[in-house]
């Protein structure tokens, strides 16, 4: 079974000066303002599509990690992923850098980086940004 998930962004104005909000449709869980400064500059209180692809890029990993670990016999106690996407005007999205801090009995590091280097592959979202370098600090907390 496919799942279709949805958001919408409005927008009032021209790039430089205009903002607008994005909603997250399908869950109705949320609308957040978006505006250039945010994006370009890090203006406060409002968000970016690089922050809204990091959230997607930290779940969607950490969802494979641990499906990946629970596979492997080592099912995490928990896991912390922060996605780090970055942007460059001019140059538009450059990377994406997944910082995991994870506690999981009985995993030796080496079988732990193993993994983690498997779950960033075979993350879906990872596979959608292939386009971009996605760099991977993973470590036993």
């Amino acid at each position: 079974m496919s799942v279709t998930s949805e958001a919408t962004t409005l927008w009032f104005g021209d790039l430089f000066g205009g903002s607008g909000t994005t909603s997250l449709d399908s869950s109705d869980a949320a609308e957040f303002p978006v505006s250039w400064a945010a994006r370009s500059e890090g203006a406060t209180g409002k968000t970016n599509p690089e922050e809204l692809l990091g959230a997607a890029h930290s779940a969607c990993f950490s969802m494979a990690f641990a499906n990946e670990l629970a596979t492997a016999g080592t099912p995490p106690e928990s896991l912390q992923v922060t996605a780090a996407v970055t942007f460059e005007p001019g140059k538009g999205i450059t990377g994406s850098h997944l910082l995991v801090s994870a506690k999981i009995p009985g995993i030796s590091e080496e079988d732990f980086q193993k993994i983690a280097a498997a779950a960033k592959e075979n993350c879906p979202v990872s596979q959608a940004l292939s386009g971009i370098p996605i760099t991977l600090e993973a470590s036993l907390a």
